[in-house]
This record gives structure tokens, sequence and C-alpha cells, in this order.
């Protein structure tokens, strides 16, 4: 088999419930014959979504515990390479509701367990030596795609020690990570940060209401300016592109000086979970194969309109 030119890197592995009602109700017993259980995090997401794209992708992470072998075998029923250090704790469920009356996509998520000790040097053991193998197989330009949150017991220096030993092998990096993870890994020059605008703004900008930004559309627009002022300003100072996502809204997309918006297609979703991911996988895809930023976002854009109109969580065909 041919070494993978993308490594998927997540460090807080879930176990995905999905559930479809037709319509459910608080304080009531809800019951569905449309559910599935599926290897998730953001890591395994798009690393399935590539697979599903005819790339060649690892994904590496920590696994432990008595479900460790369920998520093994998940992956392996959907042709997810996997590699993985122990960590000895737990993976974590996380559950997705799905309302067909309105279409309402409900997420409940657990906080992960600490990782046990000694496990970041084992991840970053593996890590080291598949960064190698990897650059010194890959016929052109591998890509190192570092997504999601960290579970406990790591510390903060990991994700940007992976983002400088990556950029030392002269792997494009994409970032979908927020807070210390990503200012810390900014330094390396990544090629691009995927930040939402929840997440952008709880990073750079804490002056701004984060509270409102969810829930308020004309408050978006309003801060806009602002967003786009500090986005110019890290794509600058670290030679990094800025994707700032928002939900079913326009994207914003900052490109050395030049901010462009890139409207969504419109669709009926089934079930969101995993778009964002999808659209990671749709975007790294598209750079491998020599596109334009502007195509590959497009390409991204095609990748989470596909997902979010299927049922189970980062795919794009079932």
């Amino acid at each position: 088999m041919s070494r993978p030119s993308f490594l998927c890197v997540c460090l807080n592995p879930t176990l995905q419930k999905t559930l479809q009602f037709t319509s459910w109700q608080r304080d009531q017993v809800n019951r569905t014959e449309t559910y599935s259980l599926d290897a998730s995090g953001k890591g395994v997401n798009v690393c399935r979504v590539l697979t599903q794209l005819g790339k060649n992708a690892l994904h590496i992470t920590q696994l432990g515990g008595h479900l460790r072998d369920l998520f093994i075998n998940l992956c392996e029923r959907d042709r997810v390479p996997l590699k993985w250090a122990e960590s000895g704790s737990e993976i974590r469920f996380c559950y997705t509701i799905l309302d067909q009356n309105d279409h309402s996509v409900t997420e409940l998520v657990e906080e992960s367990e600490p990782v046990g000790p000694g496990t970041e040097q084992r991840v970053l053991e593996l890590f080291q030596k598949e960064i190698q193998h990897i650059s010194e197989a890959c016929s052109q330009q591998p890509t190192l795609i570092i997504s999601g949150t960290k579970a406990r017991g790591f510390s903060g220096q990991i994700i940007p020690l992976m983002t400088e030993l990556a950029a030392i092998r002269g792997f494009r990096i994409i970032l979908d990570i927020k807070g210390s993870d990503l200012n810390g890994s900014l330094l390396y020059k990544p090629y691009i940060i995927k930040p939402n605008l929840l997440e952008f703004c709880t990073t750079y900008l804490p002056e701004v209401d984060a509270g409102r930004i969810q829930v308020d559309e004309p408050y978006q627009v309003s801060i806009k300016a602002l967003v786009v002022a500090q986005a110019r300003r890290l794509a600058r100072d670290y030679g990094c592109a800025v994707i700032i996502s928002r939900g079913s809204k326009p994207i914003w997309v900052i490109e050395g000086d030049e901010f462009y918006e890139v409207p969504l297609k419109a669709v009926v979703p089934v079930n969101t979970t995993g778009s964002g991911d999808a659209f990671t996988a749709g975007l790294a895809s598209a750079l491998d194969d020599g596109l334009s930023l502007s195509a590959a976002v497009q390409e991204g854009i095609r990748c989470g309109t596909l997902n979010a109109s299927l049922f189970r969580p980062g795919v794009i065909h079932e």
C-alpha cells in the first residue's frame, strides 16, 4: 500500500450516536428505529471524507478503555486508516438528535476523560514517525490537517510542536483549531487557518460579545470590519489564508489583503454534524489537486453540502 499524502490529527476521539425522530418532546419517552453509531471526532470525519474523495489519508489519535476495539472496528468498517497511541482513557460519546419536523440538529457532547501518563510522548513519537515516512515517500507536497480540541491531560505545547515538526518537513498545514493551540501554531506559518466566527472572536477579539454571535445575524454584520481587519493582520504576519465559517451564512475568506465572501448552497439539512469537517476535506483535496484557494473553497462547500444532506456524520456518500 502506498504511503498517505494526508495526515489528519485529532486528539479527542468520539463515538457518535445519531438518532432521528419525526418529532421529539422533552420529559417524554421518545423512540426511533432510525439511528447509527459511528467513529467520529473532527479528524476522523476529515479522514473519512478524504478517503471517499479517493485520497490516501491517515488519521492519528489516542485511544483507550473498553470501547477502543469498537472505535477501531468502526473505522475499519468505513475504511478510515488509523494509527493510535494508548491513552488508558475511555472514549467519550456524543449524541446527535435529528428532528424531521423542523430539520433541527441538536448535539449533546460529553467532555473527554483525561489521558493517562505518558500519552503525550507516545502520540508525539507516533506522529514523528509518520511525518518522516510520509515526507520521504510522498511525490508531492503532503498535507497535515489538525482539527478540534484535544482531550484533557495533554500539554499546551503538543499542537504547536506537531505544527512545527510538520513545517520543517515541508507539509502544507491546515488548522481547524482555536485558542492557545492556534496562537502557538501560527508561528510556524500554516497555509490555512479555519476557525468558525465564534472561535475566531473568542481567540482574537475578546471585546466582542460572544453570546450574541450565534443568535444575532445583524451583530455578525456589525463586527465584520473588526474580524476582517484582525484576519488581515494574521494573514500578513504569518503568511496564512484565513477562512471563517458562519454556519449556513456566507464564508469569509481572507487571502493576503483580499477579502471575499462565498455563499453556501441552500439545502434542507438532514444532519449538519461533520459538515465543517467535510468542507475541510474537500478544501484540502482540491488544493492537493492544484486548484486555487477560491476554487478549493467551492469544493469544500460542495462536500459540506453533501454531508448536510445525509444521515451519518462526516460523509459525502453512504
